[in-house]
């Protein structure tokens, strides 16, 4: 095994000389630079595979089967990272439909995060938003001018609604409400994050759910609703 480590060793140590030494040429015996090192390190990845199973003692047969298991393994990881972004998207609408408010799809426009919502059973788009890192099921209101967190998420948050002075008067499709003002540390959805955002608390009772209102919207760079499915983009 020390003779095949030495082995391995000057073989790697060569290909890479002949790399530094073909570096401007950008070839090594007809092959691309970057195909040959691949070639290196993939052919003395195969010896030390090959020289394991054959001082196992194994007979051929079993090898064969070992390297056809690992070869399936192997190709089934080449797979997975092929198709990452639609094994994603498979995963975010399954979670999607077991967990209310949860983004549909997460992508990239231009280098932009994008999340997109799917119609919730009440007709409304629900997102579940992140609050100081707490997951908080919030309606999608662009009829409301802030943000606003009801007493129960605002609790788990981290705010003391005890403490707060709910003196703001506030319209919410319930009729109006009293709210506190506050600031959050970070708002998230999906990839799109806003820091140290001002937002309202209701005051206890008086609404039923969160609203993620136009002070998240209205910074975004746009969003669009096609049937059943909201884009917000960041």
């Amino acid at each position: 095994m020390n003779r095949l480590f030495w082995v391995l060793m000057i073989a790697i140590g060569l290909g890479v000389a002949l790399l530094m030494l073909n570096d401007s040429a950008g070839s090594t015996f007809g092959f691309e630079n970057h195909d040959f090192g691949r070639l290196v390190w993939l052919g003395a990845l195969v010896a030390l595979i090959g020289a394991g199973l054959l001082r196992s003692g194994r007979s051929l047969g079993a090898m064969a089967q070992n390297l056809g298991i690992w070869g399936v393994i192997v190709l089934a990881l080449i797979a997975g990272y092929q198709y990452r972004y639609e094994l994603q998207d498979f995963a975010s609408r399954v979670t999607a439909g077991l967990v209310p408010g949860s983004p549909l799809a997460l992508g990239l426009e231009d280098g932009h995060a994008t999340v997109t919502l799917d119609k919730a059973s009440n007709g409304h788009f629900e997102a579940r938003i992140m609050v100081n890192g707490t997951p908080v099921r919030a309606v999608v209101d662009t009829g409301a001018t802030s943000t606003v967190l009801t007493a129960q998420d605002a609790q788990a948050a981290g705010f003391n609604s005890a403490a707060l002075d709910f003196t703001i008067p506030v319209s919410t499709a319930n009729g109006m409400a009293r709210a506190a003002a506050v600031r959050i540390d970070e708002l998230a959805i999906g990839g799109i994050v806003r820091k140290d955002m001002p937002v309202m608390i209701a005051a206890p009772g008086m609404l039923g759910q969160s609203l993620l209102g136009m002070n998240f919207i209205g910074s975004l760079s746009g969003f669009d609703v096609r049937g059943d499915r909201m884009t917000l983009r960041d």
